[in-house]
């Protein structure tokens, strides 16, 4: 038989849970596209091992919008809407009127972890500040880049740093690297339908995405080896798009990307909702250490990843059918590899 005391503790422990479900996290991340998708599996940690209502990141919208409804992410904000160059002012100079917009903008977290500034920096000092002139918060800073010779993955790297500097017993977890951690919703794929559509493609037949390049012109596989590539899957009846973003239209010459057309349909000027929604359409995605091919791995698309300078043991993509191809060689980017080429094709078209 309950007791007063054994009712009034259930309510108190029920009250405690609301509360904490109450709370909320938020992560500053100002990086691209592969940045915001890396950082999902601490998004995920944070709202398991902190027990919260949801987690909001802040970044730049054209990179993070898309990530509510299709990701643990329940919310974004503008880092370009907000006044955050005042945060890295000497703590001394940082003054705080009533009702700032910094004070209101951070008021919603219990706990911030940021990858702007650094440890013990005048940023982080006046984050501190800002973040518990309405209520408690902690504030954690995170690194972006491991230290040199780092070599597990970039996702455990954040998770643990979390940990670490939580001071908080939290339990320790890897990120599942077999995880979806984007799913597409129905509208995503129809959009991605009246894309094909639009294309007039309807044979049936396999379909590959290229996308050739990356933001970094050293992390790019020689651009003949993807046409390589996509001749020979074409001659196995396979269909290829290649999928052309603002950096390779600006690197490449108007002879290149008529070349590129020759070989496949080419699909220019896509915003990253339509690209998601192609992607969501398509039998496979080959690219370079980019973000789009963080992206289709994110989807649980088969992805064929190739790497150069970055290590694909820190920075790969995380999905459930994701192979990685990786070259130290310095031609990388300078000059065809016709055995990276056939290695490539083995195990694409095995």
């Amino acid at each position: 038989m309950q007791t007063h005391d054994d009712i009034f503790e259930l309510v108190r422990q029920k009250s405690a849970e609301a509360v904490r479900k109450m709370q909320r996290g938020l992560i500053l991340q100002p990086g691209a596209i592969g940045d915001c998708i890396l950082t999902l599996p601490l998004a995920a940690y944070m709202k398991d091992a902190l027990d919260l209502g949801g987690i909001d990141i802040l970044g730049h919208t054209e990179y993070i919008g898309f990530l509510p409804g299709r990701s643990c992410i329940d919310g974004v904000r503008s880092i370009d809407s907000m006044d955050l160059h005042r945060l890295f002012a000497k703590t001394n100079t940082f003054v705080l009127k009533d009702r700032d917009p910094l004070i209101i903008a951070f008021g919603d977290y219990a706990w911030i972890a940021t990858f702007l500034g650094e440890p013990n920096s005048n940023f982080e000092q006046n984050l501190i500040f800002t973040a518990n002139c309405s209520h408690s918060a902690e504030v954690i800073t995170l690194s972006m880049k491991p230290p040199k010779g780092f070599s597990e993955h970039l996702a455990d790297f954040y998770i643990r740093q979390f940990i670490d500097q939580s001071g908080h017993s939290l339990h320790s977890r890897r990120f599942q690297p077999e995880d979806c951690l984007i799913k597409a919703t129905e509208a995503d794929i129809n959009r991605g339908k009246d894309l094909l559509r639009e294309i007039r493609f309807g044979s049936g037949k396999k379909l590959m995405v290229i996308q050739p390049g990356s933001g970094g012109a050293k992390k790019c596989w020689h651009l003949e080896n993807f046409l390589a590539v996509a001749k020979e899957l074409d001659s196995r009846g396979v269909e290829i798009i290649f999928l052309l973003g603002p950096a390779e239209l600006e690197r490449y010459s108007d002879a290149k990307i008529k070349k590129i057309s020759s070989i496949g349909r080419c699909l220019t000027d896509l915003s990253l909702t339509q690209v998601l929604g192609l992607l969501s359409c398509v039998d496979g995605f080959i690219g370079n250490d980019s973000g789009i091919t963080h992206l289709a791995a994110a989807l649980g698309i088969r992805t064929y990843g190739v790497f150069g300078p970055t290590n694909p043991a820190v920075y790969k993509s995380i999905g459930p059918a994701v192979t990685v191809f990786a070259s130290s060689t310095a031609s990388f980017a300078k000059k065809p590899s016709i055995r990276l080429q056939r290695k490539f094709l083995e195990v694409v078209t095995a």
